[in-house]
């Protein structure tokens, strides 16, 4: 049935969810799950930003967001480790996280994501924005969602 699957998380408590869902069905169907993290780009300059200012705040935004996504990815290994199921994680900095997950997915030759949604509501979709909402329309994996 599914070999490979990709786990889009951000070490929310609610990607959590997605995390310890994705080790029980690999556990259940002897898969293999990437986990997949990606972390958003530097903000552009505002007016009035010194160049030196931006580019250290952008040097440390960069070793921050690496730090979060290995912390993230390691304890997310830790727990595939403790049932037995094959992990491999991944990262990356993008502008535009939907995109990145289905590239992603893609890439590392998976056919399932599991994902999670705050479930919101329209106004919160229109507020916010849903990455759940926008692989779904853009991918052509199945995608397992959780609530």
């Amino acid at each position: 049935m599914f070999t490979h699957i990709l786990v889009p998380i951000d070490g929310s408590e609610l990607s959590e969810r997605a995390a310890q869902a994705s080790l029980e069905l690999a556990q259940k169907l002897g898969a293999r799950v990437t986990g997949f993290v990606a972390e958003a780009m530097a903000p552009l300059p505002h007016m009035g930003t010194h160049v030196t200012t931006y580019l250290r705040d952008t040097d440390e935004h960069l070793a921050r967001t690496e730090a979060h996504a290995r912390q993230v990815l390691g304890e997310f290994k830790a727990k595939a480790t403790e049932r037995g199921v094959p992990f491999d994680g991944k990262f990356k900095r993008t502008e535009a996280v939907d995109d990145a997950i289905v590239d992603a997915a893609q890439e590392f030759g998976c056919d399932l994501i599991v994902m999670v949604t705050h479930g919101r509501g329209a106004f919160g979709e229109l507020l916010f924005g849903s990455h759940t909402k926008n692989v779904m329309s853009r991918s052509r994996l199945p995608l397992l969602v959780l609530h």
